[in-house]
């Protein structure tokens, strides 16, 4: 973050405001609270940029605490990932939290609430209660156990705690307001009775406190200054200052502080979804093969994409933090992935759609190791080993019989050179009995190797082709990806299912030939693949059998589109 005020953002905004009116700035604390009932994804990155932003920002500690309430969806497998994925985009957290750590406190101040009149049991069918709870342009009607005697409330409560009950029999609610325009305010449920084993917990507790009753409380147990989220949670504000206040008056000598929550923009993507929920129906459905699949928006599947923590925050912070609900184009994102791997990925050279070239004038075999450099974008990188031959695979699409002036690739009676190597010139071609071609044949220039310093090496010539010797290639498989949707935004329409609109070419596995210096390459290193795109090593690789995921193509379309 920039420490010119000017360019402040409006929750910097308040932050110094508050300073400015007293607040300690020692009191400053922040966090990251996920739910553990999924992986984190690009939408994610948001929150957590601005909450650890904040404390790198104001030298404050930030809790990476997990809202573990639900017992029902959560699991040790999501807390894992959560932490793996917050590290491995540069974040470290000051104190690993749970909101599970609290159910003890949480259950003694809702003790303290039935006790002031402030909360009941409610023994109604969860169908009665919507029904009660009105419309917004119409009043609810009062819980006929709203007013139950405090006595009757605190048995009944004591009873769901020890499990004397089955689920859906009685709730407790907080009594504020069945008449308040905010539908929030109407009673909500603090807890529900939910006989499922938790993942911290096990089996001692069968109530389990709601998000509201919980979410603010927890703030406040760890004195969090600032309670930052995204915008949908605007309305439960009033809620959770109620919570907060009637809860600040018996616990304010043990917690000073009493937090503020506020509001920004969440971040959604173009051509994808957002929703924990729809994710998982992906996962279920066997339409992705995991949460990590490179096509999901999930931190672990850009991730294993080839996706940065450079590139990824880059993009939060182009993004920025606004008040202002919108989406950004994923075209952003494929170019902040481009711009980062374009200084750091060595580049090699490898074929995805093969046909043979011959060189019918170069000596029988005759082999030769060409010095190429990694990364010209690097002043400081080294270079590497690459064999040349006499027979080579280039591109099929690198090759036309006969083309325009347009064409600068490789056609019969024009020349091309080939990368660090030699200037060909086409000759012929066989076919098969369908006509497709099989073998291409052309000559070389011997004085045109590249870098040999003579005459015919700096002449000039319009197209440069990749390629990989054929008796030194490697043989890899390529995922290519594409988009995982077909339309822009899938979740919005109301007639139609999200899934209606899968791409069914989100995934092409061919089989393709690269240079043997990939030989040796570890899982998630990245490279470009010259003339083609980014690629990485996929989790599936093996020694003798490389995996390749297609990161992003070479095409600045967002960059173009966008001056």
């Amino acid at each position: 973050m920039s420490e010119e005020k000017k360019s402040l953002n409006f929750i910097e905004q308040i932050i110094e405001e508050d300073l400015a009116n007293g607040m300690p700035r020692e009191s400053l604390r922040f966090r990251f609270p996920p739910e553990p009932n999924g992986y984190l994804h690009i939408g994610h990155t948001k929150a957590i940029g601005i909450s650890f932003g904040l404390g790198k920002y104001y030298n404050a500690p930030v809790n990476l605490r997990f809202d573990d309430t639900n017992p029902a969806k959560e699991e040790q497998e999501y807390v894992d990932a959560i932490k793996r994925d917050v590290s491995w985009l540069g974040y470290q957290w000051a104190n690993e939290c749970y909101s599970s750590d609290y159910f003890q406190q949480l259950y003694d101040w809702a003790i303290q609430l039935i006790k002031e009149g402030k909360a009941y049991v409610d023994s109604q069918s969860s169908e009665k209660m919507a029904l009660q709870k009105g419309t917004p342009t119409t009043h609810g009607i009062d819980s006929p156990f709203r007013n139950r005697a405090v006595e009757e409330n605190l048995d009944l409560f004591t009873k769901m705690k020890e499990g004397q009950f089955n689920e859906g029999t009685h709730v407790l609610r907080a009594k504020i307001d069945m008449k308040s325009p905010n539908m929030l305010m109407r009673d909500p449920i603090m807890y529900r009775v939910l006989k499922k084993t938790h993942h911290r917990t096990g089996n001692d507790w069968v109530i389990y406190p709601m998000y509201d009753w919980t979410h603010g409380e927890s703030d406040y147990i760890e004195q969090i200054s600032h309670s930052l989220c995204s915008l949908e949670f605007k309305p439960h504000r009033e809620l959770y200052n109620w919570f907060r206040d009637n809860v600040y008056g018996y616990g304010k000598l043990n917690y000073p502080l009493a937090p503020k929550q506020r509001e920004f923009s969440r971040l959604n993507l173009s051509y994808t979804v957002m929703s924990k929920r729809k994710l998982m129906k992906l996962v279920e459905q066997g339409v992705v093969s995991g949460w990590d699949d490179p096509r999901m928006p999930t931190i672990s599947g850009l991730r294993r994409r080839g996706y940065t923590p450079t590139a990824i925050n880059s993009f939060v912070e182009t993004v920025g933090v606004s008040k202002r609900e919108n989406v950004i184009d994923v075209a952003l994102l494929e170019f902040k992935i481009r711009e980062d791997l374009n200084k750091t990925a060595n580049r090699v050279m490898g074929v995805l759609n093969p046909v043979k070239l011959i060189i019918t004038n170069y000596p029988e075999g005759k082999e030769e190791i060409l010095i190429a450099k990694n990364n010209p974008e690097d002043n400081n990188t080294d270079t590497r080993e690459v064999p040349f031959s006499k027979e080579l695979y280039i591109e099929r699409e690198d090759f036309k019989e006969e083309a325009n002036k347009k064409y600068f690739r490789l056609t019969l009676g024009k020349e091309v050179r080939l990368k660090n190597a030699y200037i060909i010139k086409g000759k012929n071609c066989i076919k098969d009995e369908n006509g497709n071609i099989t073998e291409i044949h052309c000559t070389y220039d011997p004085l045109s190797k590249s870098g040999s310093g003579t005459e015919e090496s700096k002449r000039k010539v319009k197209g440069t082709l990749h390629w990989v010797s054929i008796k030194h290639s490697i043989k890899a498989e390529v995922r290519i990806y594409d988009r995982l949707f077909s339309d822009e935004a899938p979740d919005n329409h109301k007639e139609k299912d999200f899934m209606e609109f899968l791409n069914p070419n989100s995934l092409k596995v061919i089989h393709a030939y690269v240079e043997p210096s990939l030989k040796n390459s570890n899982i998630g290193d990245s490279f470009q693949f010259q003339r083609l795109g980014y690629f990485n090593i996929d989790n599936d690789s093996a020694p003798n059998n490389l995996v390749f995921n297609k990161t992003v193509g070479l095409r600045d379309t967002w960059n173009k589109s966008n001056n």
